[in-house]
């Protein structure tokens, strides 16, 4: 009978019983060789009597040492020490699920979608060395307090390599999570282990298994027979739909592998944060995936799109053209100094927005120098005109016909004062003027004024 402080092997050392199952007991225990802390599975006597039992589990051993993942628990060493088989495995620090099942009942979507798809990965690395683990469970489902899964308890898997671990025909395997074809006796094979995880996230949404009975017989034969009772209502349709396919009746129509379920599984959870966060809600999962590895069907939630600004863009700005050196052209005229730049005209918008009315530009402003340029010309036209006339008038004045730069119908000339006419202008002045009727002239005489 083991008791704590009893050693296996002259190695292992017993310290704490921490599970028992149908094979045997789990021990926490210590290799003194290398100082670390182990677990060790030691198997019921009884099974050693079984012909060629114990060198098949060794093979088993040995295959599942060969599983190389961070979900699968580590397998250190397989022996036999006074009438007991035990192997010594990985001690992971963390609870059962099935622990935590009985304290809180449920777990919400999100929480169940992650864990199912770490440990549809586990038991995918498992099939691909050819294990069917054949008792997935919530007892077989460590979490460690960062949230990770392992898998454990390999005790009566079956290998391609080494065949079947147990006789023809009989059933192993827990009956509130065994599949239809294993209550049947037929082999298991990965869709087992589906269905199986199936149950385990079924019980972690509803708080309860899918079907209960008063032995084991009768769970078994409604796992064969009868449809699971409705998840509960606020089940996301997603969720809800990925858990109803792993628990087909028939292998076939369930997800094709275990990496294909870890695949939908994750995407569900990824958007059930994003949900969660203020995303779109999300619906719908694949009906098939192609490939175990291909991707999930999920839709995932995406964030909302910010709405477009109500003021109007401002069209985009043309590129400058390259410089290039122009061929030699003629000076255009400068501008005077001071005078306002007029813009270039605008560009056409061409997102149709109305654009502000352009406020009118100022009137130039006329520089000093143009001013002065201005009085000069005008200054030296008024002189050039005064001398023309000047001239004029003396040219008919020296010529004795004074009277031609007078008005028509007007005759005058110059008188003395005993009434002779000279040339020389004097002070006083006779005119005759034409009457306009009758053709009457006047004559009038007096003083010239200048």
């Amino acid at each position: 009978m083991l008791s704590p402080g009893v050693q296996l092997g002259n190695r292992y050392r017993l310290d704490e019983r921490i599970a028992s199952g149908g094979m045997g007991d789990v021990w926490r225990g210590t290799d003194q060789v290398l100082g670390r802390t182990v677990a060790v599975k030691s198997l019921l006597p009884a099974l050693l009597d079984e012909p060629g039992f114990a060198e098949r589990f060794r093979g088993e051993a040995r295959t599942m040492a060969t599983i190389n993942h961070p979900g699968v628990v580590d397998v250190y060493d397989f022996g036999s020490d006074q009438q007991i088989a035990f192997l010594v495995m990985e001690y992971v620090e963390g609870d059962a699920l099935s622990s935590t099942l009985s304290r809180v009942g449920r777990l919400t979507p999100a929480r169940t979608m992650a864990l199912l798809a770490q440990a549809a990965d586990a038991l995918h690395a498992a099939h691909e060395k050819g294990i069917v683990h054949r008792d997935v469970k919530p007892g077989n489902l460590l979490v460690r307090p960062n949230g990770t899964l392992v898998l454990t308890d390999f005790g009566i898997a079956r290998s391609d390599l080494v065949g079947q671990l147990t006789a023809a025909g009989s059933v192993l395997g827990t009956a509130s999570y065994i599949s239809p074809e294993q209550a049947t006796g037929a082999v298991a094979t990965p869709a087992s282990d589906v269905y199986a995880l199936g149950v385990v996230a079924y019980q972690c949404l509803a708080g309860r298994r899918p079907f209960e009975g008063d032995n084991p017989l009768e769970i078994a034969m409604k796992h064969v027979r009868e449809t699971p009772r409705p998840l509960p209502a606020d089940i996301p349709p997603q969720v809800r739909a990925i858990v109803e396919r792993a628990l087909a009746k028939d292998p076939a129509a369930r997800w094709p592998s275990a990496a294909a379920l870890a695949s939908v599984a994750r995407q569900a959870k990824l958007a059930l944060s994003q949900q969660a966060r203020g995303g779109h809600p999300i619906s719908g999962v694949p009906a098939s995936p192609a490939a175990p590895a291909a991707r999930a069907q999920v839709p995932t939630a995406t964030r909302p799109q910010p709405r477009p600004p109500a003021v109007p863009a401002r069209p985009p700005v043309a590129p400058r053209p390259t410089a290039v050196a122009p061929a030699p052209q003629p000076r255009p005229p400068v501008a005077p100094r001071g005078a306002a730049a007029v813009p270039p005209p605008r560009q056409h918008n061409p997102l149709g927005y109305a654009r502000p009315a352009a406020a009118p530009l100022p009137a130039p402003r006329r520089s000093t120098a143009g001013r002065w340029v201005a009085a000069i010309v005008v200054a030296v036209l008024v002189v050039l005109c005064s001398g023309v006339i000047s001239y004029y008038y003396r040219k008919y004045a020296a010529a004795g016909d004074p009277g031609a730069l007078a008005p028509a119908g007007v005759t005058s000339g110059a008188v003395r004062a005993h009434g002779g006419d000279y040339p020389l202008p004097t002070s006083y002045r006779r005119g005759v003027r034409l009457q306009p009727a009758g053709g009457e002239t006047t004559t009038s005489e007096g003083r010239e004024t200048r």
